[in-house]
């Protein structure tokens, strides 16, 4: 009898459980947007999610007459929308994205069909007041932007916040290009370019040093964020539609939805790593709607078809895509959002929440586990991206730092601090930019001999030091010091001598040169002091060479001083300038990995090449 096997896992169960009309947001006005397509010349239907999400609001495009504008419709307060409901007006074309910050619910950008780039800042309270307002006047106020400002040539198609650093957005231009904006300094700072055709959509990883870019031409380019001249450009999807892209959190992994030359709909798992084809291909079906993915901390993917009323999902294991189960409806979306995960019920075990657009209505739907326990289920709720940046722009764009995001543990609410680490996805050009440091290091050994001769030199510098006023006393006749001074004084030298010893050995030889100086500055003081210290006679009259033992002695360390810091402040300039030379040589090292993983990437297509015809 042959048995069965299944396998084992903790969402085999999930299931989609839609909100009630009740606690959605009805007699919605839903905007479709068309534009003109670079290289083209006609006005198509733009490919958007529509809407967005925050812990605090819902962004979605809205039809009006002139300009463009777009709703924010407070989670707190579902239900059916007046006809007359308060409007982000700051467009004077199609708004066609939105997105929020991450880390404050209440701030988020737009951009447009106009070119412009606009940020906002909106409460709940801006907009519960405007609505009493209107009761009272029957006139509505609009909402206008804190700042708006051009960026680019044409439209703006997609927008998207930095995971990690505050106040850094980047946007997809009608100049196909994509550009990093600091929307404090309200201009861009980097710009990725190399696309042949209208960009389709872009995606950070987790800690925003690499983006994954879809375009019309059918390739898929992976971006260095801080060398943005790097780039990885390998073949996607055969057919023209839009295709989409996400990255699988803090995995090297990328999954990629499109269509294929027979137009059928795919679903592609790449490894960043080896990026010169899919390591997983999942045919879908035949349908011609386009394919939004959502990726969620759980490993698991959501696939929502616009035209489509069901919802797939899977879960990603071992670099497999296993099939878990489809929410199925009548109503087909037209666009869809997932909440931020740590705004979630854990305490229904919700494991995810999507606001879907229909004609009229936004609708949550939530993803649960069915678990009869009633105390927190950890394994189920990974920790979640906090509201605190990890980094401010000026750490992201100047001193071209990577960090993971701050996370929330959602039992303690407590924040997890992130630190200075290199992103999972790029290990291996981690490990090859350690490398050189430890070279560097190897290279002088001699300076490393002469900090271990160190202590020595400095204990016997100290002893004749010791010894020489001694030397003077007993030729005079004057008594010497107990030699149990001596023995209390030396275990003192000893503890003092250890730590400046590692201290040395860790700042390297330009820090021991100016601990020496120093040094020597400070025994020629003690000496001069102590030889300016003359014993007096029998009867206390005070010796005659004092007063000039004193004057030599000040201008002996005024001139050691300046000689001191003189020589400081050169040493911290050459200080400096190996630091920039060792910023450079990072960013050399970054784009040599670069160019490394596109020769790899070269030498499996010559080998796929090689295959085939043989």
């Amino acid at each position: 009898m042959s048995g069965r096997f299944v396998r084992s896992s903790k969402y085999r169960h999930v299931y989609g459980n839609p909100a009630k009309k009740e606690v959605s947001f009805d007699n919605v006005k839903v905007r479709f947007q068309q534009c003109t397509y670079p290289n083209h010349g006609l006005p198509q239907a733009w490919d958007t999610n529509l809407l967005s999400c925050s812990g605090t609001f819902v962004s979605l495009n809205w039809q009006v007459s002139g300009g463009g504008a777009f709703a924010l419709l407070p989670l707190d307060h579902p239900g059916k929308l007046p006809d007359l409901y308060p409007l982000c007006r700051g467009h004077t074309s199609a708004v066609l994205d939105t997105a929020f910050s991450p880390f404050d619910d209440e701030v988020l950008v737009s951009g447009g069909d106009d070119a412009q780039l606009s940020v906002w800042k909106v409460s709940q309270d801006d907009i519960v007041s405007r609505l009493e307002s209107a009761k009272k006047t029957g006139s509505m106020d609009d909402i206008k932007p804190q700042a708006s400002f051009n960026a680019g040539k044409r439209r703006v198609g997609q927008v998207e916040f930095h995971p990690t650093a505050a106040n850094v957005v980047a946007a997809a231009t009608g100049d196909v290009a994509i550009k990093l904006f600091d929307i404090e300094a309200q201009k861009a700072r980097v710009e990725l370019r190399g696309f042949g055709d209208a960009i389709q959509s872009m995606a950070f990883d987790q800690t925003g040093s690499l983006m994954v870019a879809t375009c019309r031409d059918r390739k898929l380019r992976l971006f260095d964020t801080r060398a943005p001249d790097n780039v990885q450009v390998v073949d996607s999807h055969g057919g023209i539609k839009g295709a989409r892209a996400v990255w699988c959190g803090d995995k090297p992994r990328i999954i990629t939805t499109g269509f294929s030359k027979m137009s059928e709909r795919q679903m592609f798992l790449w490894d960043v790593q080896q990026l010169a084809k899919p390591i997983k291909t999942v045919a879908l079906d035949s349908s011609n709607g386009i394919i939004m993915p959502f990726w969620s901390d759980n490993n698991i993917v959501f696939l929502a078809g616009k035209g489509d009323g069901n919802i797939r999902y899977y879960e990603l294991e071992s670099d497999e895509l296993h099939y878990l189960t489809e929410y199925k409806s009548i109503e087909p979306q037209s666009g869809m959002t997932f909440l931020p995960r740590r705004a979630l019920n854990v305490n229904e075990n919700e494991i995810a929440r999507a606001y879907k657009v229909t004609s009229a209505m936004v609708q949550p739907l939530s993803f649960y586990v069915p678990r009869k326990a009633d105390s927190f289920q950890a394994d189920i709720f990974p920790p979640a991206p906090s509201l605190e940046p990890a980094m401010t722009a000026s750490e992201f764009f100047d001193e071209k730092k990577t960090r993971v995001p701050n996370l929330m543990n959602f039992e303690t609410k407590q924040t997890i601090a992130s630190s200075d680490v290199a992103p999972l996805s790029m290990a291996s050009t981690a490990l090859s930019s350690e490398t050189p440091k430890e070279e560097v290091s190897k290279t002088d050994p001699e300076a490393k001999e002469a900090a271990k001769r160190e202590p020595e030199a400095k204990k016997e510098a100290a002893k004749v030091s010791e010894k020489e006023p001694e030397a003077k006393k007993e030729e005079k006749g004057e008594p010497t010091t107990h030699p149990k001074e001596e023995t209390t004084a030396a275990p003192k030298e000893d503890a003092k001598a250890e730590p400046k010893e590692e201290a040395s050995q860790a700042k390297g030889a330009p820090k021991d040169t100016m601990q020496e100086e120093a040094k020597d500055v400070q025994k020629d003081e003690g000496t001069a002091l102590k030889s300016s210290e003359l014993p007096t006679t029998s009867t206390g009259a005070p010796s005659k060479a004092a007063p000039a033992a004193a004057a030599a002695t000040t201008v002996t360390a005024t001139t050691a001083t300046s000689a001191s810091t003189t020589s400081m402040a050169a040493l911290e300039k050459e200080i400096q300038a190996l630091k920039t030379q060792v910023a450079e040589r990072d960013t050399r090292i970054r784009e040599l990995e670069m160019e490394n993983l596109k020769l790899r990437t070269n030498q499996q297509r010559v080998r796929d090449v090689l295959l085939s015809s043989t």
